[in-house]
Parts: C-alpha cells; sequence; structure tokens
C-alpha cells in the first residue's frame, strides 16, 4: 500500500523508508510495495514465495503437490498439501525442506476424529488464486474449504493463523482440528520419526531424519508447536489414515515403500472465535527442547502483527539502502528490480547457534544452491547492500573449512552438497577480500582454505574440492578419461573443470599479492590460470545438427592423458541442441561441460579476455561470435553461465552492445508475472543478476570490476551500509522508452570519465557518476586504456578492415604451444557496427 508522504524527513525518521541521497530524487516510498513474492512461482522459477527473514530459518508457505514445488507454494492449479515451517528457495532437482507440516480442518466427518483425511495424497485442497497475499514477512491463503491461512515468522519460529467459521452448515459450534504431519516435501522421510503431544496443553514436540535434496548424508529437524485462541478439546496421534485421542506418542518407520508412512500427532479444539487458532512452530537442529525454547524467545506472546511488523522491518532496513528515481519508470519495472533484490536474501540461511556437527562461536549459513550459481553475481551483490551479512557468509565457509577440511561448493541440510565444477568457494573469499570485507574475518585462514583446493585432493572430490589435481599439475589441463586414483568423482566435465579451475587459480593468486610475502604463491597460480590455452583447438568447427557451419573456428576440446584431442561437438548442450540425448549434468554419461556448450564456455576466461579475444581473432570477430552466441540463442539466460556473456562486449570495446544486449533480455525474459523468470531462480542468482543489469553495474566476480551500463531509472543511489556514504549514478537525457541507452560522455565526481568500468570504492566512498545519454553508439569507452582490467594485453584495436583472422590464428596457436601471454600494446580504435546495433535494437523493441 502506498503511503501518503508526510514530507521527505518524517517518513524515513520514522518508518525507515527509501528516501532520496543525492538531491535529484524526489519520490519518497515505501521500497515494500514494490516487491513481489510471486514472480517465479510458476513456470519452473521454483521461487520461496513466503514469509521469511533475511537470511531466516524459518520459512512459512502453503505447500501444493505441484511437480514443480522446490520452494513450497506454486501458482500452477496444484492444490494445497500442508503448511510447512522451512524450504529453500529457487532450487532445482528434488525439492528441499518442507518440513512438519501442519494442515487445518474446521471440523471432522460425523464429528469424529477418524473423520479428517489425514495423509497428504488424499488431504490435498485447491485454493481460491485471488485470495493469495505475499508481501515481505508475511503468506496468506483462504483453502476452498473456507479456512483462511496467513503466516508471519521470527528467525527460526513461524506463527501460523488459521480463522475458521464460527459454526458449520447444520449451525453446529465448529470443532476445528489441526494436524501435524511428520513429513517433507520430497517424501525423504527415514525410519524412527517420533511425535508427541502433552493431553495437557496441547504442545506437540518431535523430530524425524530426511534426506538433502542434492547432497549425501542425511540430517535429523526437530519441532516445537504451541497453540492459542481456543480451548482444548483434545488430541492425540495419527498413523496412515486412522487417530486416536488415547495415544499421545509416536515412533514410525518409513515403510518398506516409495511413499513414507503417513504418521503425526493433532489438536482439536472447541469454540473457536473470530479471531481464529494461532499456532506456532518453533524448528530447530539441535532438539526440540531448543526449538521450544526458540519459538518462546521470539513470540512469547503469540502476537501475530508485533511479529509481521518486525519481519517487514527487517527486510525495509536491509533493501532501503537502494534508492531509484521514480519518475517516469513503469511500475513493472520497479517490481522487477525490487523484487530480484528481495530474492537474494532469502537464501543461503543463516542457521548459527543452529549447527549439531561442530562447537564453534563462528556464524554457520547453509542452503548454497549452489557456489557454482552464486559466485557470479549474487554474492557481489550482496557484497554491496549487505557487507556484513557477506563477511558472517565468508566466516562460515572458512568455518566449514576448519572443521570439515574443504570449502563447501555446494551445501544445504547441514550435509555435503555436490559438486558442479570448480572450487568456486575461492571465488566468493577472492570478491569479499578484494572489496575490502573484513570484519572478523581471518584472511590467514582463509588463504589456507583456498589454496587447500588447489593443491590437496580430496577422496570424495564430487562433494568438495578438485579432482584430478595430478594431472592439472603435470599436463595442465583436465583429460577426458583421466586416470585418478588418489580421490573419486564423476570422470565427465573435463573441459568446464579445466576452465574452472583456471579462474580458480586465477582468483587465489589475487588473494595471495594483498596479503603480501607470497610472490612464489601469486607465480605458480598466475600461471596456472593460463592453462585454459591448452584445451583451445584453434582448427575445430562447429555445425548445426542440419549441417550448415556456424562459421566459427577455434573451440575449446577435451584432450586425453597423452594430450592427443578428444572431440564434443560445440554446440551439444547448448540451448539448441535438440538432441534428447545430451547429458550435461553429474551423470557418468555426462559430456565434458557441466550445464552448458562449448559455445558458451569458450567466453569463460573471466581474468584474461584480452588474450582470449586475440584467440578469436581479434575485437571485431570478438563481438561478431558474442553476436552469434546471443541472436542463435545458442545461450540460455535461464542459466548461470549466460550472466556475464550479456556485458563481456565491454572488453571488446563495445559497452554500447552490453547496454543493447541487456534491454534485449530485460523484461523480455524476466518480467513481473508469476511465470516471469527464465529458469529457476537459484536462490536469487536469477535476481541478482536482474538487479545489477538494472542498476547498471555488472561484476566480473572474482575481480574489483563493475562493468558500466545505463541504469533503467534516471537516478540509481545506494548507501553503503559501511561508510554510509552514498554512490550515484545518474542519467542525463535518460529516456523511459530506452531509446536513449547509449553513453555518450560520463564524468566521475565531475571529472571526465572515459572508462566503462568502475571498482568497489564507487559505493563505499559515495562517488557520483554522470552518464550523458543517446541513441546512438558512440566512442566512449572504446580505447584500450579505457578497457576492463585482464591479464593478457590486449591487442588488435587497430583499424579493422586490417585485421586479419588467419594472422590472429597464428598467434593463437603460438600462444597455445609456448604460452606467451605477453602482447604488444594495440591502438585503441572503435569498429562501430550500426547497422548491427539497429537490428538489436529492433529485437528489443519487439520484446
Amino acid at each position: 500500500m502506498l503511503l501518503d508522504p508526510l514530507s521527505t524527513v518524517l517518513l524515513p525518521a520514522l518508518f525507515g523508508i527509501a528516501a532520496a541521497q543525492n538531491g535529484k530524487t524526489d519520490s519518497t516510498y515505501d521500497v515494500l510495495q514494490y516487491v513481489d513474492q510471486l514472480i517465479g512461482s510458476s513456470n519452473g522459477g521454483n521461487v520461496f514465495p513466503g514469509a521469511t527473514l533475511p537470511y531466516g530459518m524459518a520459512k512459512a508457505v502453503a505447500d501444493t503437490n505441484s511437480g514443480s514445488n522446490q520452494g513450497g507454494f506454486t501458482t500452477d492449479g496444484s492444490s494445497i498439501t500442508g503448511f510447512s515451517n522451512m524450504h529453500d528457495s529457487g532450487t532445482g532437482g528434488s525439492p528441499s525442506l518442507g518440513l512438519f507440516a501442519l494442515f487445518p480442518y474446521a471440523g471432522c466427518a460425523g464429528d469424529d476424529v477418524d473423520g479428517c483425511d489425514y495423509p497428504k495424497k488424499t488431504r490435498a485442497t485447491s485454493y481460491d488464486n485471488s485470495s493469495v497475499v505475499a508481501t515481505p514477512g508475511y503468506f496468506a491463503v483462504t483453502l476452498a474449504s473456507g479456512i483462511e491461512a496467513d503466516m508471519t515468522v521470527a528467525q527460526h519460529t513461524s506463527l501460523f493463523r488459521f480463522k475458521f467459521s464460527v459454526t458449520d452448515a447444520a449451525g453446529n459450534a465448529s470443532s476445528p482440528l489441526i494436524l501435524m504431519d511428520l513429513t517433507d516435501l520430497s517424501d525423504s522421510r527415514q525410519d524412527n520419526a517420533t511425535v508427541s503431544v502433552d493431553a495437557g496443553t496441547g504442545r506437540i514436540t518431535g523430530n524425524a531424519r530426511f534426506l538433502p535434496s542434492f547432497g549425501s548424508g542425511t540430517y535429523v529437524g526437530y519441532f516445537c508447536a504451541d497453540f492459542s485462541g481456543a480451548p482444548l478439546r483434545d488430541n492425540g496421534i495419527f498413523v496412515n489414515s486412522r487417530a486416536s485421542t488415547d495415544i499421545k506418542t509416536l515412533t514410525i518407520s518409513r515403510s518398506i515403500n516409495g511413499y513414507p508412512l503417513p504418521g503425526g500427532a493433532f489438536v482439536r479444539f472447541q469454540n473457536p472465535g473470530e479471531d481464529g487458532i494461532l499456532a506456532r512452530v518453533g524448528v530447530s537442529f539441535i532438539s526440540s527442547d531448543q526449538a521450544c525454547s526458540n519459538a518462546e524467545s521470539e513470540i512469547p506472546s503469540f502476537d501475530f502483527d508485533a511479529t509481521h511488523t518486525a519481519a517487514e522491518t527487517a527486510w525495509r532496513d536491509k533493501i532501503s539502502p537502494i534508492v531509484v528515481e521514480t519518475t517516469g519508470v513503469d511500475v513493472s519495472i520497479l517490481k522487477n528490480f525490487y523484487s530480484g533484490i528481495y530474492r537474494t536474501m532469502v537464501n543461503p540461511q543463516d542457521y548459527s547457534g543452529e549447527n549439531p556437527l561442530w562447537q564453534s562461536d563462528e556464524p554457520y549459513f547453509d542452503s548454497f544452491y549452489c557456489i557454482w550459481d552464486l559466485f557470479r553475481s549474487q554474492m557481489p551483490f550482496l557484497t554491496i547492500l549487505d557487507p556484513a551479512t557477506v563477511a558472517r557468509v565468508v566466516r562460515s565457509l572458512i568455518d566449514t573449512y576448519s572443521h570439515e577440511g574443504w570449502l563447501p561448493d555446494c551445501r544445504m541440510s547441514l550435509c555435503k552438497g555436490y559438486t558442479q565444477g570448480g572450487s568456486n568457494a575461492d571465488n566468493i573469499l577472492a570478491d569479499a577480500y578484494l572489496k575490502g570485507i573484513s570484519d572478523g574475518i581471518d584472511w590467514k585462514l582463509g588463504y589456507e582454505a583456498v589454496v587447500n583446493d588447489a593443491e590437496n585432493e580430496p577422496y570424495d572430490w564430487s562433494s568438495e574440492g578438485r579432482g584430478g589435481l595430478d594431472s592439472w599439475k603435470a599436463l595442465g589441463y583436465i583429460p577426458v578419461q583421466d586416470f585418478d586414483y588418489k580421490g573419486f568423482g564423476t570422470m565427465t566435465r573435463s573441459v568446464s573443470r579445466t576452465l574452472e579451475y583456471n579462474y580458480n587459480d586465477f582468483v587465489i593468486a589475487q588473494i595471495g599479492a594483498g596479503l603480501g610475502g607470497l610472490e612464489g604463491d601469486v607465480e605458480k597460480y598466475t600461471a596456472r590460470s593460463g592453462n585454459w590455452a591448452n584445451l583451445f583447438n584453434p582448427d575445430q568447427t562447429s555445425y548445426f545438427a542440419n549441417g550448415s557451419n556456424t562459421g566459427f573456428e577455434g573451440f575449446f576440446q577435451p584432450k586425453y592423458l597423452n594430450r592427443t584431442w578428444g572431440f564434443q561437438d560445440p554446440l551439444k548442450c547448448s540451448n539448441v541442441d535438440e538432441n534428447p540425448n545430451s547429458v550435461c549434468s553429474l551423470q557418468n554419461s555426462g559430456a565434458e561441460t557441466f550445464e552448458s556448450s562449448i559455445w558458451e564456455y569458450s567466453f569463460f576466461v573471466p581474468h584474461d579476455q584480452a588474450s582470449l579475444i586475440t584467440y578469436f581473432g581479434g575485437p571485431a570477430a570478438f563481438v561478431e561470435r558474442l553476436n552469434f552466441l546471443h541472436d542463435q540463442q545458442i545461450t540460455y539466460i535461464g542459466n548461470e553461465p549466460a550472466f556475464l556473456t550479456v556485458f563481456q562486449y565491454h572488453y571488446a570495446g563495445r559497452p554500447a552492445l552490453s547496454a543493447l544486449r541487456s534491454h534485449y533480455y530485460i523484461p523480455a525474459y524476466f518480467a513481473p508475472t508469476d511465470a516471469g523468470l527464465p529458469g529457476n531462480d537459484d536462490s536469487g542468482a536469477m535476481g541478482s543478476f536482474l538487479a545489477f543489469a538494472m542498476m547498471g553495474l555488472f561484476p566480473n566476480p572474482g575481480q574489483n570490476v563493475y562493468l558500466i551500463t545505463p541504469p533503467y531509472f534516471e537516478n540509481v543511489s545506494i548507501t553503503s551500509p559501511l561508510t554510509n556514504k552514498t554512490a550515484t549514478v545518474r542519467n542525463v537525457n535518460f529516456d523511459p522508452t530506452y531509446k536513449n541507452i547509449y553513453i555518450q560522455s560520463a564524468t566521475l565526481d565531475g571529472v571526465p570519465y572515459t572508462k566503462n568500468w568502475i571498482d568497489h570504492s564507487f559505493f563505499t566512498e559515495g562517488k557520483e557518476l554522470i552518464l550523458t545519454l543517446g541513441s546512438t553508439e558512440s566512442t566512449w569507452g572504446t580505447a584500450v586504456a579505457d578497457l576492463p582490467p585482464s591479464l593478457g594485453k590486449y591487442e588488435g584495436f587497430g583499424n579493422s578492415t586490417t585485421n586479419s583472422t588467419s594472422a590472429y590464428r597464428k598467434r593463437a596457436v603460438r600462444f597455445t604451444e609456448h604460452h606467451d601471454s605477453i602482447f604488444p600494446n594495440a591502438i585503441p580504435h572503435l569498429g562501430a557496427d550500426e547497422k548491427t546495433g539497429a537490428n538489436y535494437w529492433a529485437h528489443a523493441q519487439g520484446r
């Protein structure tokens, strides 16, 4: 709801409402009005749309029986099976968590407890679509039975409110029953779950063992449920479809079939009032006693409104440092932007004090799904918006290394998740280190952890660290069909693992250089970060399935132990691969790239774009290839490897094309609708891509680099929580129809600025970047001196008509064979292509 502005001073002071910081933005608004939690609640977005705090452990929402219910609730017409207390957001694979679901009945048939339906499969009930309300810290829905349910949360506690008709259809006083099910979303409950109900108070406590959704091992969850609002009538337990008020405790096996035997407890009430019945559910990974303690301390008096208000305040405080000028901007753009920001703080989850695996005073964070996804934009975004939490996340990752021996690459529900590629926690640590995140972090220990990833192979590298390190060190690449007797994992992804290990080694060198006194390490890891060249085959061609040549030569290819070439179709597992047998995941039959094609991975040399440009034939050829990747829809913006490719035009001296490409994808593939995400949100990765792109500053993660494009707003102001200084990006000649998306000139703190990138000090020192925009591409940011940092030197930025592709191929061969990364300086020049730009804009206008 919009608030009437009392004044631009009073509202921010009283309510924490976002207000102008730069003297230019005259709008005052509540940032929460633009958060739509239902974006991505259908069409495979898999978001968690319910009530939670930032990074909260308690996550309350209605669960549906959809085939895409990884986040619990969906808006795809499925039925509600219960209201559970813990969830993850935006994940793929098996649903996670969804523990200990409540389900309400206004009464049981015949006023007999056996007249209620207990199993999850048979109790499923439809809901009124128009009744759904999802706002920060709150969720509400009305069941087809007429029961109104709403909920809010504290950190470890959910508070549900169920409202019933005071009388049934016959005019008799209703006798509601609320059951608590020993279940989870994926029906993974193992043997010996227990539940107990106190006959006098109705308190239900219990626990059960479950499986993680994308990892190995098991975990035990505990709960404690109390009720308020109506006198108790009776209570008991249920097994399968039958219940008893005589039995108060239950231990239940999984049973022998694939579906766990239904079981749990219930409480029945009499004479509920119009205010309904409140159910307070504390959760814990330690014990039921701790779950009870969490609930009693966090929501002692069952005060729904106060809990809701506190949750709203927590979200407002987190989001409000980012303020935009709303004048002339369609509300759909604002909802897209702020909803993306919101989703960056749903996962990971702060389980500090709830880790039973080891004793530590350090924070403990969980629900990293997976760091392969999160390092690209989500964690860098939080480094700007919430650096204090990033510091705690980094401390948690380092503490996990201290107690389990390795930095995690994926982790959920206290379990080790599967490693998708490199040791990409290295990238998160480097990104935080280079941007000055230091609060409470032992960076020497952090450096020890990343070096451990680079030097020591774990026995189970499918869940931690890196595999194939003997080959990596001896050959400079991961061979296809590697011989690896020291550790074990799926022997696939040799190309993508090589490229990711390259980058992991580069960021280790950056940390080492910053710490000082580690010159030998810096030299070693910098050299190893050039190993990508060993898999570049300059003669490799690429053909579509119909036999037509893509027209490009030079791609990464797998190599065997004997240094001879293997082969993978560069388009295999791309967005245009129609072969149903193509597999690029963790299966034993998987390809040599993970969740992406060689075509797309060919651009993944984030630290040495200059050398890669040379390999591809120079800047004009690089742009042509990058255009082809996007125009032919080889890449899929619904998966994280596509993110940086949208902005890599900057490295070829064409930042205008990055802006154009950004506007092609937004809002065509990111819309503020239930089905508005192009793929799984991946714990907020999609949300952070969206937010960065719309702010006009996109990171190259693991480096102190943000690539500049015009924001989608006239002004964007970001107040650093570390320094309380406000950075501002202001567009001159801003056009809300987005025809003026090309930077003509820029100033930084009043001084002409020609670089097409900035560093993190922009945010911490509160600088002002003013961009003057126009409707045609200019020469701004195109000179070699203005391009982002690269390990190799830029060359070939002379007259584009003299650039010989064959000459570049010869250089690439020389580079590959001799690892010569030193190139002569080049003359800056823009090879503008107005026709291409016009065609792209036509595509963008037709979105």
